[in-house]
């Protein structure tokens, strides 16, 4: 789960983590008022959406006045802000952040991700700030400083120091530094954030050290502990097919894809997106209905892909351990009824009760290949979508 740059900077300041003073508005007199609020002389507005690249996109400005303040809060709430990371169609813009103006010396990155191949938290550092830290990976991988943290020990201030070092900050602003990276390592832990990426991460003409930027992902499996956190997710800023697909426990993403892909288990799905783009076809979708749906979860799955219109035909891959795959079938059948089906559909079902499952899909009366495993459904989808076009 993400959240925007204020929200984070809220929960990040609860422990310790210093960001400038700033507030949310929802109308450019809301605006105004916080900017009043703040004092000068000068503010940053910024549009708050769920992607980066805002500046560019022109959904950050300096301004120099609370009239200045209003007048561009009223040209970025309601437009459609579109960045590198948003797509062409862009998102539109609900609710802008007012900051108080900050003495700028310098600009660094600061990120900590959850490491899967060290089964730690890493630091990832760079003097290279307010880049997009996939350009200096690809361009100056060498300006990059990791740190991984033990978890049996937790942050030490030496890691701290480490990094301070490799940023080179020196004097009274290494201390500053060591303070910041202890806590924000603090909220990540105790959060159960996912990613953290201060960008900029600025010092100050006076030596202090400042998070300009915040952005934080979470585990969505460790929500259910963070009721604070959860309520902070914003429904405007997400997929609505994602969001409806939760509703059901379901897994989904939606992909740029024609083929939309139902199958039970994340490592066969993956595998499954693989094979079709093997064949020559592009998924439209990840869907992993898991290892214990029922008919009616299996209809929904079916009819949450039938939304995407890029849909142009379906692949059903289903190994039956846990899952049974007359129950699968049946699903299949009274969803594709339920949604006039219109679109060539393959099934491939393996494991419990597969015959009883193929009997119930060829007596359905419903124009539905059969196939014998995953290559030759991959192969049959794709020759359908295409034979179709």
């Amino acid at each position: 789960m993400n959240i925007h740059e204020y929200q984070a900077k809220s929960l990040l300041a609860k422990y310790g983590v210093t960001v400038p003073k700033g507030g949310v508005a929802y109308t450019s007199e809301e605006a105004k008022t916080v900017a009043q609020d703040l004092g000068g002389p000068v503010w940053v507005v910024k549009a708050q959406i769920h992607a980066g690249g805002r500046g560019k996109g022109g959904g950050v400005k300096v301004v120099k006045s609370t009239e200045e303040v209003l007048e561009t809060a009223k040209s970025m709430i309601g437009m459609q802000l579109v960045t590198h990371q948003t797509g062409p169609e862009g998102k539109e813009v609900k609710r802008v952040y007012i900051e108080e103006g900050c003495d700028i010396a310098r600009e660094l990155y600061l990120g900590a991700i959850i490491d899967r191949a060290k089964d730690c938290i890493t630091f990832m550092a760079s003097t290279e700030g307010g880049m997009e830290i996939e350009e200096v990976a690809a361009e100056t991988p060498e300006k990059i400083l990791m740190v991984s943290i033990d978890p049996a020990t937790g942050i030490m201030p030496f890691h701290a120091r480490k990094i301070a070092f490799g940023l080179g900050l020196e004097g009274k602003q290494v201390g500053a530094a060591v303070k910041f990276i202890m806590a924000l390592y603090r909220a990540i832990v105790e959060t159960d954030a996912s990613l953290v990426e201060i960008n900029p991460l600025v010092v100050t003409g006076s030596g202090n050290v400042i998070a300009l930027d915040a952005k934080m992902n979470f585990d969505d499996n460790a929500l259910f502990r963070h009721k604070e956190i959860a309520d902070l997710r914003d429904p405007d800023e997400e997929d609505p097919a994602e969001l409806e697909a939760a509703q059901y426990d379901l897994n989904y993403i939606k992909l740029d894809g024609n083929i939309g892909c139902m199958v039970n288990g994340a490592g066969l799905a993956m595998a499954t997106m693989d094979i079709i783009q093997l064949n020559g076809g592009t998924p439209a979708n990840f869907l992993d209905v898991g290892g214990g749906a029922t008919k009616e979860k299996v209809t929904e799955a079916f009819k949450i892909i039938l939304k995407d219109e890029n849909v142009e035909g379906i692949l059903v891959n289903i190994f039956g351990g846990i899952m049974r795959c007359d129950v699968i079938a049946e699903g299949v059948v009274a969803a594709a009824k339920e949604v006039a089906l219109s679109v060539p559909l393959v099934v491939r079902l393996e494991g419990t009760n597969v015959d009883l499952g193929k009997k119930i899909l060829s007596e359905s009366g419903l124009p539905i290949l059969s196939a014998d495993d995953l290559g030759d459904a991959a192969e049959k989808i794709v020759k359908a979508v295409k034979e179709a076009a």
